[in-house]
C-alpha cells in the first residue's frame, strides 16, 4: 500500500464523523513509519467539522506515530489507541488529555457506521 493509498483510506474512515458535538480546537498529526507507505498528514476537529489533510500540522495539540497496520486497526476499532500505546506500537507527543480525544472520535465513527 502506498502513502497516498493509506491517506486516501484514512481519510475516507474519518470523515463524515460528526464530531459537531465537540466545541474544542483538535488538531493531530499523524507519522506513518513505512518505507512504502510513510508519510505525514493531520486530522483537525474545528468549528463542528472533521478535516483530514496531506500536510505536517505545525500547530498541533498530539502527534502520533505507529507503523501503517496500527493505524489501520485503530481506526476500524479493533485496536485501543491506549492499548496501542501501552504495547509500545504507538508513540504520542504533545497534550496527553486532548491525544486521548482521538478515542472519542473513533467511537463516534463506529456509532456512525452502526447506524448505516
Amino acid at each position: 500500500m502506498s502513502y497516498a493509498d493509506l491517506f486516501y483510506e484514512m481519510k475516507g474512515k474519518f470523515m463524515g464523523v460528526d464530531v459537531s458535538d465537540i466545541h474544542e480546537h483538535l488538531a493531530f498529526q499523524f507519522n506513518i513509519e513505512d518505507e512504502a507507505a510513510g508519510g505525514i498528514f493531520y486530522v483537525e476537529v474545528k468549528d463542528g467539522v472533521l478535516h483530514v489533510e496531506p500536510y505536517e500540522y505545525h500547530d498541533r495539540d498530539a502527534m502520533f506515530t505507529c507503523a501503517p497496520d496500527v493505524l489501520l486497526k485503530i481506526a476500524e476499532g479493533e485496536l485501543d489507541p491506549v492499548e496501542a500505546f501501552t504495547e509500545q506500537k504507538l508513540r504520542v507527543e504533545g497534550d496527553i488529555e486532548k491525544a486521548l480525544r482521538l478515542k472519542e472520535i473513533i467511537e463516534l465513527k463506529r456509532k456512525a457506521l452502526k447506524k448505516a
